[in-house]
């Protein structure tokens, strides 16, 4: 971590041992809930048999757009892969340095401040782009709207075809339903926040029950 407490511009190797584990425990159980073989989750997700076997073995952290690709093939919004959600019936506070790791492969931080719930249709995402790092997107589910907010740094987004700078208070709202991406062109770590909406989608499906 850097003395401001973001994560510094060197990334670890890989996601932590207790995301890859969640990661894994919750693939199993979404293709147990379908009765779907590792094939027929491969043909819904697009990614291969042999990785999501390896994910599932908590073997292999997939990047980002993997993990992505897998959440909307599974219809189920992408924080259900990083923790359980929080109860909306009483005040939660959280706190975003505690929560911040590496879901994925990629040099990107993640911390659900708020992962997906069903009654409010949304999840609340920090998220930290390393120097350098630039992320392309494959569309979400049709009707996800994503909001980004700059909350440290300057990043851009590409949206139809353009990237779009944005400064340290900034914020734009997009269609996620379409191919977009993300970039840090600076020398220090980019934070967002980014806020998808699922309100225009069918209700995505398995999304873990309340815990505590």
């Amino acid at each position: 971590m850097s003395k401001n407490g973001l994560p510094s511009s060197a990334p670890a190797p890989s996601a932590t041992p207790a995301l890859a584990e969640h990661l894994a425990a919750t693939m199993r159980r979404l293709r147990a809930e379908r009765g779907w073989s590792l094939d027929r989750a491969a043909g819904e997700t697009g990614v291969s048999k042999a990785m999501l076997g390896q994910i599932e073995r908590a073997e292999s952290s997939p990047t980002v757009a993997t993990l992505w690709r897998i959440a909307s093939g599974f219809h189920t919004p992408l924080s259900a892969f990083i923790e359980p959600p929080v109860r909306h019936e009483e005040a939660a506070f959280r706190c975003a340095a505690a929560l911040r790791d590496r879901p994925a492969s990629d040099p990107m931080w993640v911390a659900p401040l708020f992962p997906y719930d069903a009654h409010l249709g949304f999840e609340l995402l920090e998220l930290t782009l390393a120097p350098g790092y630039e992320r392309h997107s494959e569309p979400h589910l049709a009707g996800v709207v994503e909001h980004v907010i700059v909350i440290h740094g300057t990043l851009e987004v590409l949206i139809d075809g353009c990237w779009h700078p944005l400064k340290e208070g900034d914020a734009v709202r997009f269609a996620a339903d379409r191919p977009h991406g993300y970039r840090n062109l600076g020398d220090a770590p980019a934070v967002c926040h980014n806020l998808i909406c699922y309100t225009g989608v069918a209700t995505p499906r398995s999304a873990p029950p309340h815990t505590g």
